[in-house]
């Protein structure tokens, strides 16, 4: 009843302006009649009454849709010229304050378009100095060097800091395009315990550089979800490759993944030193590396996981636990 009565739209507002009009010149004609006073006087007192009317309803049109018509107009105008740094400031109930709401979404994404591209051209810029400046000295030194086995060498550390980069391009170019939204997500159903036990019998069971001792707790029969498993996939992998990188020589990495009231939880523990408190939120950012890893990366593995969960409403995390650190996510059983 309350909503029926209200003046949230502007053909309410008009048909309300009009009714109260027509009163109003009803009321102006009836008291200039009423008066005792002459004929003219009561035609220059009816005429009076309804300027008076007249100047309110253009003082009613101007404020409610002149001044905001000339304001979007100003604002579409402005950001038709990709001209995003005055914002539109426009408030109001009806159609035209929600005209100005999408604009100022639209202006507060490209905003944000415009800070991501700037961010990852920057960070991009920064990440490519050390490679290309490493692939420049060693490209000299093969000019200079007659010794073809340094040579050799040189052309391999060169080749090497080539992969390097091209990872790290696609790596980045991956993770902006899921940011953006240009990467969707494509649900299928499958069975996760498999996807888990290949992924981890690929990167965990006996890989060259193995100095660990794999427990792992999985789930006798298949468990199948709802996700895209190419990006879980992902999502292991590369939880998977930063547990094995800073496990202590001869830790234990613990993989568990259990099913409890209508969900799969997943976690990897790797025995290791603990992450100082203040840093763990930082580790989903871009390019954030700890400074004292005896490892290289791009910094971005995270970084994706937590975008691919993020996009899913995944419930995620990282914690501190008594001689090590524990990755882990849940999702829901299909």
């Amino acid at each position: 009843m309350k909503e029926a009565f209200s003046l949230r739209t502007l053909r309410k507002k008009l048909m309300m302006l009009s009714k109260l009009a027509g009163v109003a010149l009803i009321f102006a004609y009836l008291l200039s009649t009423a008066l005792p006073i002459g004929e003219t006087a009561a035609f220059l007192l009816w005429l009076g009454l309804a300027l008076l009317v007249i100047w309110g309803i253009d003082r009613f049109l101007l404020c409610f849709i002149s001044k905001p018509l000339s304001q979007l107009h100003a604002s579409a105008k402005r950001m038709a010229s990709l001209d995003f740094s005055t914002p539109c400031t426009l408030s109001s109930q009806d159609e035209f304050g929600e005209l100005a709401d999408r604009l100022q979404r639209a202006l507060a994404r490209q905003e944000h378009a415009l800070a991501e591209r700037k961010e990852l051209v920057d960070s991009l810029s920064h990440e490519m100095k050390t490679p290309l400046g490493i692939i420049r000295a060693y490209a000299e030194g093969i000019q200079e060097e007659t010794d073809p086995a340094k040579q050799q060498k040189y052309a391999q550390v060169i080749v090497s800091e080539v992969a390097r980069m091209n990872d790290l391009i696609v790596t980045l170019l991956d993770l902006s395009a899921l940011e953006s939204g240009a990467a969707a997500l494509t649900p299928t159903r499958f069975d996760f315990v498999e996807l888990l036990e290949t992924v981890a019998g690929r990167l965990l069971l006996d890989p060259p550089d193995a100095n660990f001792t794999l427990e792992y707790e999985l789930p006798e029969q298949g468990v199948f979800v709802k996700t895209d498993r190419r990006r879980m996939e992902q999502v292991l992998e590369n939880l998977m490759l930063n547990a094995r990188k800073n496990v202590q020589p001869g830790g234990v990495l613990r993989l568990t993944l259990t099913q409890q009231e209508g969900a799969l939880h997943f976690s990897l523990f790797n025995q290791g030193k603990p992450i100082p408190q203040e840093a763990l939120p930082k580790l989903w950012d871009k390019f954030y590396r700890d400074s004292s890893a005896p490892y290289k990366g791009s910094g971005l593995g995270l970084s994706i996981v937590a975008q691919i969960l993020s996009m899913q409403k995944l419930p995620y995390g990282v914690e501190n636990q008594a001689e090590g650190v524990r990755f882990y996510f849940s999702l829901p059983v299909a």
